[in-house]
């Protein structure tokens, strides 16, 4: 057998380097196999974010209002000139601008209801062919509780009607278990400003599972009690009177507290303006009335005031006056400019006040 010749060091580092071009070489020809795990795209949805502890959510809405503080202060302060308003005005005053608010708050919610078919709802549970009598029920409850009773926060489910089992049938203790958990945050908040408690709990009432039935029009109707918990003359807080700006969401607390503020200092003065018109047009109207004899004139006027939108039909159960003492009087507030036709039609027309 031929002795092998000695590999020196420097040969030994040839062979090295020829195994491994060798090796790489292979490796370059299994064009089959995946590549390296982390050059593969990551194709998995975003797993689901944490929510924010209790104690968090209090906390940015405590710092939102401290940053919002003086604007906080103006609102308040229209809200309580509203009030004082309200507690000096007759009483029509509050119906009419609840008529207004809950119409606008449908527009809001997507029933779109308009003031007039709202009123014929409300006075004779009249709709038309085409009406939807889920969404007229659902604005006639906006109108309920925008007028008065017990206030959200004494009983949540009386507030919202949950306790009909018609409404819920098994669903209501489901519901109380929900309700328990946005009510207990709310009591939570409690050193909050009304106006920013009833923002919060208008912002999370989705969150707390709160959503299942017309939710949006339930949130605002609430938050709009809350806001106005501490008024003696005014029952709710316009939220949606001139726009529904302030109740759009998005954003941390700090901008939805910017947008509530501004959407409600919006809805306070143009509920200012509509007490100032309808203010103006009753003492114009008993002026003009005055040489009238009868009770059917002022029984008219007065729910004029009351009723953005009034039908001959609608005065006649309104008033309990005959439908020609209704009509005759119609006819004399017309030709004197105090009210406006405004359906244009020959037939179920209605009238508002000549503002």
């Amino acid at each position: 057998m031929k002795p092998q010749p000695p590999v020196f060091h420097d040969d030994y580092d040839t062979l090295i380097l020829e195994g491994e071009e060798l090796e790489q070489s292979s490796e370059d020809d299994l064009w089959f196999l995946p590549g390296p795990m982390e050059e593969e795209p990551d194709y998995l949805p975003p797993g689901p974010r944490a929510e924010p502890c209790e104690a968090e959510v209090l906390e940015d809405w405590r710092k939102a209002e401290a940053g919002h503080a003086a604007r906080l202060a103006r609102v308040a302060g229209r809200l309580c000139a509203l009030d004082d308003r309200l507690k000096r005005g007759p009483e029509g005053w509050r119906h009419r601008l609840a008529l207004i608010e809950a119409a606008d708050l449908s527009w809001f919610a997507g029933d779109r209801i308009g003031p007039d078919r709202l009123a014929l709802w409300i006075s004779m549970r009249l709709s038309g062919v085409q009406d939807d009598t889920a969404a007229l029920a659902r604005v006639g409850w906006a109108v309920r509780r925008l007028t008065g009773g017990p206030g959200p926060e004494q009983d949540l489910s009386a507030f919202l009607d949950r306790r009909d089992p018609e409404n819920l049938g098994d669903e209501t203790e489901p519901f109380v278990d929900r309700a328990s958990g946005w009510l207990d945050l709310m009591g939570h908040a409690d050193d909050l400003h009304p106006i920013t408690r009833a923002a919060m709990g208008f912002h999370l009432w989705g969150l707390a599972g709160l959503g299942q039935h017309g939710d949006r029009m339930e949130a605002a109707v609430t938050a709009a009690r809350i806001a106005a918990s501490e008024g003696r003359g005014t029952v709710f807080a316009p939220l949606a009177m001139g726009g529904a700006g302030g109740l759009r969401a998005g954003g941390p607390p700090d901008a939805r507290l910017a947008r509530w503020l501004e959407g409600m200092e919006t809805a306070c003065l143009t509920a200012m303006r509509q007490l100032d018109d309808i203010e103006a047009w009753s003492a114009r109207a008993v002026a003009e009335m005055a040489s009238l004899s009868g009770r059917t004139p002022p029984a008219l006027c007065a729910v004029l005031t009351e009723w953005p939108f009034v039908s001959a039909p609608m005065a006649e159960a309104l008033t309990d006056a005959s439908r020609a003492a209704v009509q005759r009087n119609l006819a004399w507030l017309e030709a004197r400019g105090l009210i406006r036709e405004v359906t244009g039609q020959g037939r179920f027309r209605m009238w508002r006040a000549a503002n």
